[in-house]
């Protein structure tokens, strides 16, 4: 190569010609619009010879600094060596010719004034190379063409992953739109490339370049993160500090909400903790937690929720309720947890739920025990007029434990709280008279009157008449009252009794006469 160029040298200071042209490459271009043609050997473009040198470059270029030291270099039907070295793809001569002085910026003209760059043209071919390039000698990475398309927007129009991120890397801006509203994004999406257009936003963001964006909304790289779900991605653009966690996009969602809607648990985790305001509504009304809860995976959500209020002690923030959702998790240490914390274990939660009608509804009875200790009302009715017993009572297999937790408090409160009642005197011989009865609960004793007659302790208590009390009430009509139930004492007096509210609360009085009994002889004996 060096002869080469000695011959050469050795021939310019001769005066050789050097206007001639020649036809070579395959190259055409239309010179209304600027489209390039690949034509047969033979049928490309005559150029001059500096074009030659463009097109077979030599390794060091030598010949082609000669040359453009020697040689006037005209554009050639609206383009420039530039622009032939770039669909040339070599790499090289774009340097020297930058070098020499090329103008970066040079477009190419047309007759039907289409206006793209070099740029814009390495981005269409996908030369990344090049574009770095052009980059490094100074053009415009926001540079647009006559439909207001940018480099970035070309690069997501033809699909060009590599030459995507290099521009991404230089601070090429996401938030323009072109001529007709789209942006980049906008593009890659119509054109059935998102996901290679995220793949390559990501892989940036990775290598600690943040996307610029002077439109967040056009573009956030925070929202468009978010929707990603991926969490080392996000992390990098939360801890950069550069952006609003809260910020919401036109249609009211917030990162975190993009989150949870699109199922992404770990992402949601990180922007939570990272302090975004779960309470935010967008423009339907919807929260993170409501959009979260259409989830298959829901419950990995409110695991979440759950665990950052225990840590922040946010109570019901953005109506999450955790509470009443550790209480239906049936996660005692959570419920332990916040109601010593002070949660409110009677709030009613968005569908009127207490946490105790959840906790029953799921068959948890030792989160019942937990939240009864702590004053949950068990007769409390939601919007349905359900109550915590009738939810228990739902529980798939019959009877559950956390039905009998309930009746025994609604039993105890029954007792202990007294009510007015009917007493049978002389085996259902006399007539029955009101009494207001109730029992004395550290003592166990049952109790009707002053006399000591009438303060007993109940050996048994039972449903129904005795068969005496039976035959002898069975003429007057009121023997099998559905109210009545009697006791025996520890003096063997069996006493009746008939209570308002039917079968169901003369059961309660009975399990409730039996459980403060056993309560007052286990805590005489345990005394002892």
């Amino acid at each position: 190569m060096n002869l080469t160029k000695t011959f050469l040298t050795n021939e310019l200071q001769n005066g050789v010609r050097l206007d001639f042209e020649v036809r070579l490459g395959a190259w055409s271009w239309d010179t209304s619009t600027g489209e390039e043609l690949r034509v047969g050997a033979g049928l490309g473009e005559s150029f001059g010879i500096t074009w030659c040198a463009v097109e077979y470059f030599e390794k060091n270029g030598a010949i082609l600094r000669l040359l453009l030291q020697h040689v006037s270099s005209k554009p050639h039907r609206g383009r420039t060596l530039l622009h032939h070295a770039i669909l040339c793809d070599n790499v090289e001569a774009v340097k020297v010719l930058l070098e020499c002085g090329a103008d970066v910026e040079a477009p190419v003209k047309t007759t039907s004034k289409t206006h793209f760059l070099p740029i814009h043209m390495a981005s269409r071919k996908g030369l990344p190379t090049i574009i770095q390039g052009l980059i490094d000698f100074g053009c415009d990475l926001n540079s647009t063409t006559d439909s207001g398309e940018t480099a970035l927007m070309i690069c997501a129009k033809y699909k060009q992953e590599e030459c995507l991120k290099v521009l991404t890397m230089a601070g090429a801006d996401f938030g323009l739109v072109n001529t007709a509203g789209q942006s980049a994004s906008s593009i890659a999406k119509s054109d059935n490339w998102s996901l290679g257009f995220q793949q390559a936003v990501l892989d940036t963001i990775k290598r600690g370049k943040i996307p610029r964006s002077s439109n967040a909304t056009t573009f956030s790289p925070l929202i468009f993160v978010a929707q990603a779900g991926d969490t080392e991605a996000l992390k990098i653009v939360i801890e950069s500090g550069a952006f609003d966690v809260d910020y919401q996009d036109d249609s009211g969602f917030s990162a975190v909400m993009h989150a949870a809607s699109k199922g992404h648990v770990d992402s949601f985790r990180l922007l939570v903790y990272a302090g975004a305001d779960v309470k935010l509504c967008n423009k339907s009304g919807e929260t993170a937690i409501t959009l979260s809860e259409m989830n298959l995976n829901c419950d990995l959500f409110e695991k979440v929720m759950l665990e950052f209020e225990l840590e922040k002690g946010n109570i019901n923030a953005g109506g999450f309720y955790a509470l009443h959702r550790a209480a239906r998790r049936g996660d005692l240490d959570a419920v332990t947890l916040l109601t010593s914390k002070g949660y409110d274990v009677n709030a009613p939660d968005g569908e009127d739920y207490t946490p105790l009608m959840l906790a029953a509804r799921e068959g948890h009875a030792s989160i019942c025990e937990l939240l009864i200790s702590y004053g949950a009302h068990c007769n409390a009715k939601n919007a349905r007029g359900e109550t915590a017993l009738l939810l228990a009572r739902k529980v798939t297999g019959g009877k559950s434990d956390a039905e009998a937790v309930i009746l025994n408090e609604l039993a105890r409160k029954l007792v202990l709280g007294g009510a007015y009642v009917l007493k049978h005197t002389k085996g259902g011989k006399g007539s029955p008279h009101g009494k207001q009865m109730q029992m004395l609960g550290s003592a166990g004793v049952l109790c009707w009157g002053k006399s000591s007659r009438r303060n007993v302790v109940c050996c048994e208590a039972e449903l129904g008449p005795s068969s005496t009390l039976h035959r002898n009430r069975y003429k007057k009509g009121d023997a099998d009252e559905p109210g009545m139930f009697r006791v025996l004492t520890s003096k063997s007096r069996e006493v009746h009794f008939v209570c308002d509210g039917g079968l169901e609360v003369a059961e309660l009085w009975v399990r409730g006469i039996k459980l403060v009994t056993k309560e007052a002889i286990f805590h005489k004996q345990r005394s002892v």
